[in-house]
């Protein structure tokens, strides 16, 4: 036991020091995400870029994540992807040529790239490796760990031969502070980098930098190889003078008095509010200097952007400057997450009314059918009831409870309805055809967008639909919010109810059923235009039958009068001749069986009823008399909710015998309503005939040879028409005689009519804008396009065109998705930005001093060259037509910097640099950059010659060096 306790007999631990470290397995893992990305070996015999490449080009990246024990680190691969590349067999790279990153610090054709990655900008290279620290992970400060961090990539390049330059990214991110190194053949790069906050004052000029440059390189040779000097300051305009506001003033005489880009009902506004150019910035370059050329030192200085050789401009946008289009579409999109009512937003008291008729329109049929013994039935009426809600409505409502007054809402109404400012005469009203149904044709024709409603789903712009979507946006913008589209669709709806009642027609909606390519709230006022159309001709009708019954009792009937209703039916064919003897208020319906019958056995042709006109010279099969094509009733109208409903109803009887029996009849509504008024048309005719009249191709037909040899063609019922239990025969068998107008009618327009109303009065304001909502982004979509044709910029013109695709997509389905619609606002948005900004430059550069139509065209360029590059060159630097406006620009805004006093006359007359001037015409350069380079042997005298390059930022919150100095580490 004692032996067992003996600290001698425990287990001795072994540490194996032949175990990979964590440093270890770190640089492994460099080298193995190197050779994944096939970065090992010379990367020699690449082509030099062109100029501007860096820019214009393409650019590549690569990501992977690795760890160092347990401290995340982020390693990405960017590359500048070119297209040309020299053939392997020719022109080999030697074994000991410069790496390409070593080559790169020499080319002056991408100096100051205006959009690049900020080591391309510093270094000049085109294909490096950074890591940096990952998510979420503290900044490398420490200089320990800064240098173990360097001792392994230079590790890793060693050990995989790989030349392209690897950084890592110290301090804070913000700092944006990079170590880095490049090996090749005897010889690397180190790439160093110093950041402070305050510009050192001996540094703060050429000379100083110059200084420094050479005390880095350590050059001994005498004389010192030249120095190449590229120079750029940067000048930064804010302050925009003598430039007209963006929108017109507000006009406090009219109507839309006091709202700033307010328009007449029916356009949209568009425009920005504020400038929205924020900042120009002018670079004036100075390249391809050598010491000595120029003078930059603490005492004086040479370096005048007037004279600078190249100037390049690049515009900074406001952000999310307020545009009234965008302000406009972001209101009312606000409205669709609103839950209240019309009654909730207006209150009870503009929409109840007092006792027991307490009532709105939508309860008129209710009043109707309740039981009561002291009203008479006369005053039970639609209409009545309607005119009584619409009295009390009037009654409750004071004019400071308005959301709307009196003028603008009369203003908008007769936007909507112009057809009310016509004095409604009788005559003159009732039969007049909807003009907007002609002139919207010449529309189409003329104007190519018209048809894009189709695509989204929209309706046409020259309907009602969109007219009410322009209106209630806007009364939405500028009216009273919430209220007020809760208020003007309550009027709507009761100038559609007053329509209804009084048979005119609903202005502004293309004749015919609905068109189910349109939004619904379109089909809605589709449908009750047909009903309008079907309740007129019932009425018409109506009197044609009494004017005919009158004339009949003044003048002696002759024997034949019994075809006297056929003769008056055939005046109007192709009406609807639903319910002759239904009122507006009672549903008549002539269903008299013992009618019927007698007509069914007296088949005399004395009693042939409802013909329309012979069927291609055919005579019944078992007679010899026509075939008489009949009068039908035309089939029931249906909106695209009501398609759906009888599509499930339908789809719920199952797959049963009985079920598929029951869809069956429930199907064959229209056409055993079609075989009655053929039978009443054509008496003694027989199934064979309604089919050759009815689907010509289930009656085959054959030439057969008789007994005399004579041919004769002899027909019968297709395969299908003999099936057993065949729905057409069960029809023929069950129809009457009975003509069309004596038919239960298959549209009921008054049920349907009422339906609508109803619909639309229950309509929460919500509701109606997801309903308008497709015309407003149709509306806005032709108003970018509007004012992208204006001002030409095919950026936006193509940015419109996708749009136009996508929207496509969000509004067909029922059930939007309001997340990506409102992400699609925000795209539409931008476009209106862009536009203004282009609005905005050429507002700038419109004038130009000469006249001269080249410069005028230089200018336009240079304005179009602005909005789709990063950065544009100026052609003729200070001198050009361009050049001369920036240069005012800057001037102007000097002097009202200083309080000098503005005088454009003595600007243009006077030379910019006259001696009188006291006042500088540009400020103090906000960035200025400073880029030396040359080539000398280091570390001895007697090493390779090899690139140096410095890259100095000095800026008034910043100095940056930015040195890559490449040594010969052949015999070092």
């Amino acid at each position: 036991m004692a032996a067992d306790s003996d600290p001698e007999s425990e287990v001795f631990e072994i540490t194996d020091f032949t175990t990979a470290s964590e440093w270890e397995r770190f640089v492994s893992r460099v080298e193995e995400v190197l050779n994944d990305w096939k970065l090992i070996g010379s990367r020699a015999g690449s082509l030099t870029p062109e100029k501007g490449e860096f820019t214009s080009g393409s650019w590549g990246e690569k990501s992977q994540d690795i760890q160092f024990a347990d401290f995340k680190f982020h390693i990405s691969h960017y590359f500048l992807k070119q297209e040309c590349e020299q053939d392997d067999g020719k022109d080999q790279p030697e074994e000991d040529a410069f790496p390409v990153a070593m080559q790169d610090l020499l080319c002056m054709n991408n100096d100051f790239p205006p959009r690049a990655h900020c080591l391309v900008r510093w270094y000049g290279i085109r294909e490096f490796v950074v890591i940096s620290p990952g998510t979420n992970c503290e900044a490398i400060t420490s200089e320990s760990k800064c240098n173990l961090l360097l001792s392994s990539i230079s590790i890793s390049l060693a050990n995989s031969g790989s030349q392209v330059p690897m950084f890592v990214q110290i301090q804070q991110k913000w700092r944006r502070v990079y170590a880095g190194e490049c090996q090749g053949p005897g010889v690397r790069t180190d790439y160093e980098m110093v950041h402070l906050r305050k510009v050192p004052s001996q540094y703060n000029h050429l000379s100083g930098l110059l200084d420094i440059f050479k005390s880095k390189i350590g050059c001994s040779l005498s004389p010192l190889p030249p120095i190449n000097i590229s120079i750029r300051f940067t000048y930064i305009l804010q302050d925009w003078q003598q430039y007209s506001w963006p929108q017109q003033p507000p006009d406090f005489d009219t109507l839309l008095g006091g709202e700033v880009g307010g328009v007449e009902f029916g356009k949209l506004p568009f425009g920005a509010c504020e400038e929205p150019i924020s900042e120009l910035h002018l670079a004036t370059t100075w390249p391809h200097l050598t010491e000595g050329i120029v003078v930059d030192n603490d005492v004086y200085s040479d370096l005048d952007p007037l004279q600078a050789p190249h100037w390049s401009v690049r515009v900074r946008s406001a952000e999310n400057p307020q545009c009234l289009l965008g302000d406009l579409l972001t209101e009312f999109f606000k409205l669709c997450c609103r839950k209240e009512s019309t009654e909730e937003v207006l209150g009870r008291g503009m929409v109840e009314e007092e006792g027991k008729e307490n009532s709105d329109i939508s309860c008129a049929l209710s009043k109707l059918t309740e039981p009561t013994a002291t009203v008479p039935i006369s005053k039970l009426s639609v209409s009545n009831m309607v005119h009584s809600a619409r009295k009390h409505i009037r009654r409750h409502r004071r004019i400071d409870e308005s959301p709307l007054n009196t003028d603008v809402l009369n203003s908008i109404l007769l936007y909507l309805f112009p057809d009310a400012a016509v004095e409604k005469s009788s005559e003159n009203s009732k039969n007049r055809t909807n003009p907007s149904n002609c002139c919207g044709k010449d529309e189409q024709n003329k104007n190519s967008d018209y048809n894009l409603f189709l695509q989204l789903k929209s309706a046409p712009s020259n309907s009602l639909t969109y007219r009410l979507a322009l209106c209630a946006c806007l009364v939405n913008y500028n009216h009273g919010g919430l209220r007020a589209v809760a208020h003007l669709w309550q009027e709507f709806v009761l100038e559609l109810r007053y329509r209804w009642e009084n048979n005119y027609f609903i202005y502004g909606l293309p004749a015919g059923p609905p068109d189910l390519r349109c939004c619904l709230l379109h089909q809605k006022l589709q449908m009750l235009n047909c009903c309008i159309e079907r309740k007129r001709a019932r009425d018409e009708t109506r009197k044609v039958l009494e004017g005919s019954r009158e004339r009949e009792r003044r003048v002696p009937p002759p024997e034949s009068t019994t075809a006297a209703p056929g003769s008056a039916r055939e005046m109007s064919p192709g009406k609807s001749w639903d319910s002759w003897s239904d009122s507006e208020e009672e549903f008549f319906e002539c269903l008299s069986d013992q009618g019927d019958m007698e007509a069914e056995k007296d088949g005399s042709k004395s009693r042939a009823e409802g013909r329309l006109h012979p069927f291609n010279n055919t005579t019944l099969l078992k007679c010899t008399e026509p075939l008489y094509v009949p009068v039908t009733q035309e089939p029931a109208p249906m909106t695209e909710d009501l398609l759906e409903e009888q599509s499930e109803v339908l789809a719920k009887l199952g797959t049963s015998a009985e079920g598929s029996h029951l869809r069956a009849r429930m199907q064959s509504a229209c056409l055993l309503s079609d075989m009655e008024s053929f039978k009443a048309a054509n008496p003694g005719c027989v199934l064979e005939d309604f089919v050759r009249w009815y689907s010509p191709r289930d009656y085959v037909e054959e030439e057969l040879v008789n007994e005399t040899g004579n041919k004769e063609v002899k027909g019968e019922l297709s395969a299908r028409m003999k099936i057993p239990g065949n729905m057409w025969v069960e029809a023929w068998d069950t129809a009457r005689v009975t003509p069309a107008r004596r038919q239960r009618r298959l549209f009921d327009d008054t049920k349907e009519a009422e339906k609508v109303l109803h619909y639309l009065a229950v309509q929460k304001p919500a509701d109606l804008t997801r309903h308008l909502l497709p015309c407003i982004l149709h509306a806005t979509i032709l108003k970018l396009k509007e004012e992208e044709s204006i001002e030409d910029i095919p950026s936006v013109k193509k940015t419109i065109q996708q749009a136009t695709g996508q929207a496509s997509k969000l509004l067909h389905p029922l059930n939007h998705d309001y997340k990506k619609l409102e992400d699609f606002i925000n795209q539409l948005m931008l476009m209106e930005t862009a536009i203004t900004r282009a609005r905005s430059l050429k507002a700038k550069f419109a004038s130009c001093e000469d006249g001269k139509e080249e410069h005028t065209e230089e200018l336009e360029k240079f304005v179009s060259s602005l909005l789709e590059e990063p950065e544009v060159v100026v052609i003729g630097a200070g001198q050009g037509p361009a050049g001369s406006i920036i240069h005012r620009l800057f001037v102007n805004a000097q002097r009202a910097a200083l309080l000098a006093p503005l005088d454009d006359d003595l600007c243009r007359d006077k030379k910019p640099t006259g001696g009188s001037n006291k006042v500088p015409d540009f400020p103090s350069p906000a960035g200025r950059e400073i880029l030396l380079r040359t080539c000398v042997p280091r570390p001895a005298p007697y090493s390779k010659a090899l690139p140096q390059r410095l890259f100095c930022v000095l800026m008034k919150e910043e100095f940056r060096l930015a040195g890559a100095f490449s040594l010969d580490t052949s015999f070092f």
